[in-house]
């Protein structure tokens, strides 16, 4: 199975530590795309338009600045990195054993800077969206959308992706062949801030579980103990599952 997460917006910084070793990094093969985009992401944030140009709030200088320090700032996991209401559902920390091993092998974050991450990759705290255009890279969901088709699909295997991404992450990857038959998107009708804790708790729920779906029709059976779920089939071909789910 594969769970896609979005990142956070919010992020956790490490006072103490070693920075990120690339080399160290899961799917290694999108090593140079990451040093591009680091290297376009901290020429940017030099910039006094900074914030203009990554599309957020002139008050967020402090979190822009961190962007200038990627290769030396303390790296921690990225399971701790990520925060925000999504990660707070997940409580990554408190998984059980089995649960904790499952969620490293099944869960992957599809990142702006660091393309994709598992749970236990270390990074650093960054502030990028998939959205934004980036000066010398372009726009970064196109960037990665290539990268990512090479990796993910063998991350899947034979199992369902589970996509819990918000549309601007989704862009950056769309499985597509047989293996968008076992793709399926988590959608929590009706909510919007509710959506992210309903996602993080599917995905603990499911590494909770243990069972590695290969039919997107088996998900309701797994998860009607704790959630009110309904299944709607692609509503074209070659288009997603969709699994509306709201916690009981």
């Amino acid at each position: 199975m594969l769970i896609l997460l979005p990142p956070s917006e919010s992020k956790t910084e490490r006072r103490r530590g070693r920075p990120v070793d690339p080399l160290a990094l899961s799917f290694p093969s999108l090593s140079q795309t990451r040093r591009d985009v680091a290297e376009a992401v901290a020429k940017v944030s030099a910039h006094p338009d900074a914030a203009t140009t990554l599309g957020v709030s002139h008050n967020l200088t402090a979190e822009i600045a961190r962007n200038l320090a990627l290769g030396s700032a303390p790296a921690a996991p990225a399971s701790r990195v990520y925060s925000g209401v999504l990660y707070d559902a997940l409580d990554y920390a408190s998984l059980g054993p089995g649960a904790k091993r499952r969620a490293n092998r099944w869960l992957v974050v599809v990142s702006a800077l660091y393309g994709a991450v598992r749970p236990t990759d270390l990074i650093a705290p960054y502030r990028l969206s998939m959205a934004v255009n980036l000066p010398g890279v372009g726009p970064l969901a196109s960037a990665w959308k290539p990268e990512l088709e090479r990796v993910l699909p063998d991350v899947a295997g034979r199992g369902v992706v589970v996509d819990c991404r918000s549309s601007t992450y989704a862009a950056a990857w769309v499985p597509r062949g047989p293996l968008a038959e076992r793709w399926v998107q988590v959608r929590v009708p009706g909510a919007t801030h509710q959506a992210k804790h309903t996602r993080g708790l599917v995905a603990r729920r499911l590494c909770e579980l243990g069972r590695d779906a290969r039919r997107v029709p088996d998900l309701p059976t797994f998860l009607r103990d704790a959630f009110t779920v309904e299944l709607h089939e692609p509503a074209r071909p070659g288009g997603p599952w969709v699994l509306d789910a709201a916690a009981r």
